[in-house]
């Protein structure tokens, strides 16, 4: 979704940082920038560097919860008998940009939800201090990852929802650019 909301509001002329993980993905419109990203921290710091530089921010990617409390440079070798992995908390990104917007900026989240999925987006809407928040599905068949479509809700900060069809990433991109429009 990142990209297909990144090439949509390039094509308006709106200038884009788009900070992304590992993707086949490519670009088109020579108003992005890409800054690639390998992990949750690196991903972190480029957001907080950016989002202080612009006017606002539409976070799609699904980072992780938790990463391993140390890295291993070194191959972890099969013969182990077992393997015992920390993890530590990541920082939160949304929390943390939804402490520095400011009221010229926007921030938008995205949440995937497998339960009490209103609730839960609720919930992170108000406490990440999103202007509106993108709800996914696990149980709909064709929306989120490893697809070319997407089903959406979109619930914002005054409480209004909105649902929409299946369709191609490309045309949710546009929902959620009207739904930006309104703020």
């Amino acid at each position: 979704m990142g990209y297909a909301l990144s090439e949509a509001l390039a094509s308006y002329g709106a200038r884009i940082t788009l900070i992304s993980g590992p993707t086949s993905l490519y670009l088109k419109n020579e108003n992005i920038t890409l800054i690639p990203v390998t992990t949750a921290d690196e991903m972190f710091e480029a957001s907080v560097k950016h989002f202080a530089l612009s006017n606002g921010a539409i976070l799609a990617a699904a980072v992780a919860d938790f990463k391993p409390a140390k890295a291993d440079s070194r191959k972890i070798k099969s013969s182990q008998n077992g393997l015992l992995l920390n993890l530590v908390p990541t920082r939160d990104i949304a929390m943390h940009l939804g402490k520095m917007k400011t009221e010229k900026q926007f921030l938008a989240g995205f949440a995937l939800e497998t339960e009490n999925e209103k609730e839960n987006a609720l919930k992170k809407l108000k406490n990440k201090n999103f202007d509106f928040i993108v709800l996914n599905s696990l149980r709909d068949k064709g929306a989120g990852f490893k697809t070319d479509t997407n089903k959406i809700s979109i619930l914002d900060k005054n409480n209004n929802l909105s649902n929409f069809e299946l369709k191609s990433k490309t045309e949710v991109a546009e929902d959620i650019i009207d739904k930006l429009l309104e703020i």
